[in-house]
Formats: C-alpha cells, structure tokens, sequence
C-alpha cells in the first residue's frame, strides 16, 4: 500500500495534493477538448501536432526563467499568480467556444500562453515539496503526488469525453475555469515559502550556474535525456482522436487518454516498496523501457481493448521512470539550487512532449497512424538503450552510496537544506 507519512504529518502537503487534484481534473478536460476542437476545425493531425511546436519555445524561455525565480522569490506568491493566470486563459477558451464560428488563432495562442505559465509554475510547485516535506518521505511524497494525477488524468478524461459529446467544448472549459478558482483560493492558504537570505536574483549567471551543476552530475543528465528521448520518440497523445477513427472506436477517445493514468495508477497504490528502494536509476531506466514497448505495441493492433491495454502498461512504465527521477532529484540537489534545477527538470519532461507531438503529427500525415506509434516505440526502446550504456552512473544509483543523496541527507538532519 502507498505510504501516507507525509499527508499525515505535512499540512501543507494536504493542501498541495487536494489543489492538485482540483485542478488536474479540470485541466485534463482542457487538454481533451482542445486537441479535438482543433480537429473538428481542421481535419489535419499535423494541424494538431503543431501545437507542440506553437508551446516549446514559451516552455524553454519562461521554464528556465521560472527556475531562477524561484529560487529568488517566495514560491507559493509564483504558484498563486500562474494558477490565476491559468484561469483567465481557461477564461478566453470558454468565450471563443461561446462564439457562433469558434477561432482557431486563439485556440493556438491559448496553448502557447499554458506552456508559458506552466514553465514558471513548475519549479516553484516541485522544488517546494522538498523544502516542506521530510527528507525521508520524499520517495513516498512523489508516490502520492503521482497517484493525486493518476486520479486527476483518470476522472478528466473521461468526463471530459461525455462533456465534450454531449454538451460540447464549451462546457468542458467552463468547469475547467472553476477548478483555476477554487485552485486559487486553496492556494493562498498556502505557507509562506520565502528564498534563503542570500538568494540570487533571476539572472544569466543564475542560470548558468544551476545548468553547470546538472551537467557536472552525470546521474542527473541520465535522467534528463532518457526522459526527453522517450517523450520525444512515443508520445502519440495528439492523434489519438484519429487512432479512435480508424478503430472505428470514437467513443473509446477518453478512455485512450485515461488508459495511461489508470495503470500508472496500479503502480501507485502498490507503491509502498518504493520507501524501500535505493537503485532508483534502474526505475528510470526499465520504466522507459516498458513506456517504448507499449507504445509500439499499441500501433500493432487493429481493435481497441488491446490498445487500451497497451496504453496502460505504457502508464504504468512512464510512472515507474517518473517516480525515480523525481526521487534523484530530491535526494540529491541542495536546495538553494533546487529551483534552477527544477526549471531544467520542466524542459526534461515537458519539451519531450512537445516535440513528441509534432513528431507524432508529422509521421501519421506520412506514414499513417498505426505506424506513428510502433516506429516511434522503437526508437524510444534503442535510445534508452544507448542512453544506458553511454552515462553508467546512473544505472548504478544507490541512494545508500551515492555522494550528492548523503550529503543532501546529512544537511537535511543538520537543518542547513542549502548546503
């Protein structure tokens, strides 16, 4: 069973992982309505995949720029003014669905404005959990902020599909703007989470500092490119409504987008071994292993239950790579650098994506769907590989020897979280 020790004994935990919920199920019905809006206007995947190419760059300048504030800042003031900033966007989508001929500009305008907003918030949101939660709960606290998504990614896209049927996009961005508001009251309840006294300002040199550290660590790279190669060579999501159309399944489109969260779900309410794992590189390795191969099986089937299947133990692997990276992290980096780290961390796990989309889009306007997903399965599953063998240290990690993680733990009982 998931080990609760930090919702237990960090409010401000709870407050996290119940806003967190809020919010990730209003924004998976977005991320369902959005893609399938623009199709519904275009007809094109490589019209969906673009939207991956319209939110890099605003994910790279202000994910970088959001790991230098917060640092600099008081970290719960950034989550308080993004989760705001959200809702307005959630705010102009609503109102172009409301119109008689609905945009398209907007929808691609909202996309890029998200990515920006996310970029900022992220480092804020994931290097406080490490400053409010005990040093050794964090392998537990990642565990439990990944079953709150695997809830969220689960109830989202399935409601959002009889929303969206039924009542149409415009619904889905109405409820999607409530769950910003209540996520913005909860998040001023929030404690104060002001920067260390002789914290840097947002700068180039802050940046450069905190990118110098990662590249001098080889096990943090191993994560940051396994994780970029796999979301960059299987991440189909964006052209699931037309994997459901040559299925003949176009009511099984929520269920394609939850499938994943439902067995990254079953990995987390098994999730207690992890508070008694230490080979935490061997997570991220064989979990995105498993994410490649499920992925290409998924693209080898002509029916729909065994392509719901294969998206799950792809979840489940992407779960098991990301519940190890996230615990690296934490074990490792000193937090007075944590914010800038956590900015390099979004690029790592968010521009893979991205790119993923368009590559996604790109190869089902050429080669077909199917084809889409099985050749980009494969090379996730030889990148891994070669990644592997190119940084051993990190399939090596022990949490029990590795330097940075002892040092981070004796600060940790000494008080100096900085050092």
């Amino acid at each position: 069973m998931p080990d609760l020790a930090p919702w237990r004994s960090t409010p401000d935990f709870r407050l996290l992982w119940t806003q967190g919920l809020i919010t990730y199920c209003g924004a998976a019905m977005a991320l369902i309505a959005l893609p399938l809006q623009i199709k519904d206007l275009t007809g094109s995947p490589l019209a969906v995949g673009a939207m991956g190419a319209v939110e890099l760059v605003p994910l790279v300048v202000f994910g970088l720029y959001g790991g230098a504030l917060a640092d600099a800042v008081d970290r719960r003031k950034v989550i308080v003014a993004t989760e705001a900033g959200l809702g307005f966007l959630a705010l102009v989508l609503l109102v172009n669905a409301l119109l008689p001929e609905p945009l398209l500009w907007p929808l691609y305008l909202v996309a890029a404005g998200v990515a920006a907003l996310v970029g900022l918030q992220r480092p804020a949101l994931d290097s406080l959990i490490a400053r409010i939660v005990p040093h050794e709960q964090l392998a537990a606290a990642a565990a439990l902020n990944s079953l709150r998504w695997q809830a969220g990614e689960i109830a989202g896209p399935t409601l959002a599909g009889v929303v969206v049927a039924f009542w149409g996009s415009a619904a889905a961005y109405g409820i999607t703007l409530f769950t910003f508001v209540v996520s913005v009251v909860m998040c001023r309840r929030l404690a104060p989470a002001p920067p260390s006294h002789d914290a840097e300002k947002p700068s180039l040199r802050a940046l450069t500092e905190g990118a110098r550290y990662a590249w001098s660590r080889p096990v943090l790279v191993g994560t940051y490119a396994i994780d970029l190669a796999a979301m960059f060579f299987a991440f189909p999501n964006v052209i699931f409504p037309f994997l459901a159309d040559e299925l003949d399944a176009e009511w099984a489109l929520g269920l394609m987008y939850a499938a994943g969260a439902i067995g990254s779900l079953a990995v987390s309410l098994t999730s207690g071994w992890l508070s008694r794992s230490r080979r935490h590189g061997l997570l991220v390795i064989g979990g995105a292993t498993l994410w490649g191969l499920s992925i290409a099986a998924a693209g080898w089937f002509d029916t729909v239950w065994p392509v719901l299947l294969c998206l799950a133990f792809a979840g489940a692997g992407d779960l098991i790579s990301g519940l190890g990276r996230s615990t690296i992290w934490n074990q490792t980096i000193p937090d007075h650098l944590r914010g800038r780290l956590a900015g390099i961390e979004v690029l790592s796990y968010s521009v893979g994506p991205q790119l993923g989309q368009v590559r996604a889009g790109a190869m089902a306007s050429w080669t077909g769907t199917r084809a889409a997903f099985w050749s980009g399965g494969l090379a996730c599953v030889a990148s891994v590989a070669l990644l592997s063998a190119t940084l051993p240290k990190l399939f090596t990690y022990d949490a029990e020897t590795d330097p940075d993680a002892l040092r981070k733990k004796a600060a940790a009982g000494s008080g100096d979280a900085g050092a």
